[in-house]
């Protein structure tokens, strides 16, 4: 058992690294370790970031696609691209409908500034998002024909969820109904993205009330006329709900709506967007927790949100904190052997790009932005692929994560990256040159190439791509099987001269190396985290 004091070992540092960024490179792991940092120290240090408001653009969305990947390979802030990732799927929005490249673009914004401030705030803002407003058809939703898309998506998906931990429903469809009164009116500008709100459109009191009723939710609703039990309205508000136009009518009322949803309580009493929020990070940076949720994760939950205050303050960032220092983080850490209770998380398909063109020191080439090798395919191909093109998620529900990630289609075409990757040789920075790796051994720095000893170059690799505590041992000599040729060669000579194909140590570090490090990233210790 560890808590924010307890001081992290190398394991726990890669896995730290891994999660809240792309990778563990070996220099940032040691100066974790240098500094003797505990697991509250590395999360502050992390949190601190200074965040950039990066907005992809271009005319085509493919443009803006590649001009994020392209940033995410190159920026110092990694963390707030990771969080920005986990946003981009929460708030899941799709140019395939939005068809405004600035939209997609001035959202993506959006998370960067928002990532890890208050959340209440955040939804808030989203409400005003033109490419949200596009996308779940606030723009079509007006006071003679309200439109309910956005009503549903806001409490199913963005906050409440379908049901409390114990399965009683959050919400029902009068009350997505009467939401949806709240956002009639509400548009925006094409080109600005600026929202805007046309009060001539909005849903009055003075000519609905009588049809649609007071502008209340969650309050008790009769089953059938002269239901002499109606069920307990969820919310904890009591039989009368509560009214969304309580702070008057008109613009005010789309905020007064997200106040009442963040007060609202589950069936146990507890602040439902809270636990729903602390359940999908601790998913996200920690491991799956399946349905139904057991009392232990019901649990580690409720400790994170205490422990943060989340359920008041609505910090982000402290709440990701105390899930950076849980326990539970840090389970999908286990080393080899595995068991079948043994925690682990599918790395997404963005993820396992950028981290291995960091790792790997390789940048994307031309305007066109592809792999110099292999296929020469470009990066929105190979990651669609894998089953992930940003700014384009298949519904307003995102990606399935995990295991959902992996078919024969979506790791052959990670392999298939791994494979371009490590063969991209045309020189310069799109090139993967593993004679620039300065490795330690034995407490000395030295050059990858000058190695000779097969046990020594794998782990040398597996220390680069962070994975060296990760491998079985049937993994690791599958390694030495290959790189040695099953043992024919004890030593390998991986000098020779660049380019000379009749030089055996140039065919050594061209074939065996490279191929070395192509199957680490193809193993199982690298797609998962």
């Amino acid at each position: 058992m560890g808590d924010a004091n307890t001081v992290l070992d190398a394991a726990s540092a890669r896995h730290l690294l891994r999660r809240t960024g792309f990778g563990a490179k070996p220099e940032d792991v040691q100066k974790i370790l240098d500094g003797g940092m505990t697991r509250g120290q590395a999360a502050d240090v992390l949190l601190a970031f200074k965040g950039k408001k990066f907005k992809p653009g271009g005319k085509y969305i493919e443009d803006a696609h590649n001009k994020w990947v392209k940033y995410m390979i190159k920026t110092k802030l990694a963390f707030q691209e990771k969080l920005v990732l986990f946003w981009h799927d929460h708030f899941a929005t799709s140019n395939a409908k939005v068809e405004n490249v600035k939209n997609m673009g001035r959202q993506i914004r959006l998370l960067h500034v928002m990532c890890r401030g208050s959340f209440k705030d955040f939804v808030k803002a989203i409400n005003r998002d033109a490419a949200i407003i596009e996308f779940l058809d606030t723009t079509r939703n007006h006071k003679d024909i309200p439109n309910e898309n956005y009503g549903r998506e806001l409490q199913e998906l963005f906050t409440l969820g379908v049901r409390d931990f114990k399965g009683n429903p959050n919400y029902r469809q009068q009350d997505i109904v009467q939401i949806a009164r709240a956002f009639t009116g509400w548009d925006y500008e094409y080109n600005s993205g600026n929202s805007v709100f046309h009060d001539y459109d909005h849903d009055t009191n003075a000519e609905f009330s009588s049809t649609r009723g007071p502008k209340v939710i969650y309050q008790k609703i009769p089953r059938f006329p002269g239901d002499p039990n109606p069920p307990t309205p969820p919310g904890g508000f009591g039989d009368a709900g509560r009214a969304f136009d309580a702070n008057g009518e008109g613009e005010i009322e789309i905020d007064t709506v997200i106040d009442i949803i963040f007060d609202h309580k589950d069936s146990d009493g507890k602040s439902t967007v809270a636990r729903r929020t602390a359940r999908r990070l601790l998913e996200y940076f920690a491991h799956p927790i399946p349905d139904p949720i057991s009392a232990a994760d019901v649990a580690v939950v409720d400790q994170v949100v205490t422990d943060s205050g989340f359920d008041a303050n609505w910090d982000i960032g402290g709440l990701v904190k105390k899930i950076l220092v849980n326990d539970a983080f840090y389970a999908t850490a286990a080393v080899p052997p595995f068991t079948a209770t043994t925690q682990k998380s599918v790395k997404w398909p963005i993820d396992y790009v950028v981290t291995t063109m960091r790792l790997l020191h390789v940048k994307l080439k031309s305007k066109y932005q592809y792999v110099a090798g292999g296929d020469y395919a470009g990066i929105r191909d190979l990651l669609s692929n894998m089953g992930q093109t940003l700014l384009e998620p298949p519904s307003v529900f995102g990606w399935d994560w995990e295991g959902a990630w992996l078919s024969s289609a979506t790791l052959l075409a990670r392999y298939d990256f791994a494979r371009d990757v490590t063969s991209a040789r045309d020189g310069g920075s799109t090139s993967f040159r593993p004679e620039t790796f300065v490795v330690t051994v034995n407490n000395a720095d030295v050059q990858l190439i000058s190695l000779t000893d097969p046990d020594e170059i794998i782990t040398a690799v597996t220390d680069i791509l962070g994975v060296t505590d990760q491998l079985s041992a049937v993994e690791r000599n599958a390694l030495y099987d290959y790189l040695t040729d099953n043992g024919a060669h004890t030593t390998l000579d991986l000098t020779g001269a660049q380019g000379d194909p009749n030089d055996d140590g140039y065919y050594v570090r061209n074939r065996k190396l490279h191929g070395l490090f192509a199957l680490v990233l193809q193993s199982p210790a690298y797609q998962l985290h």
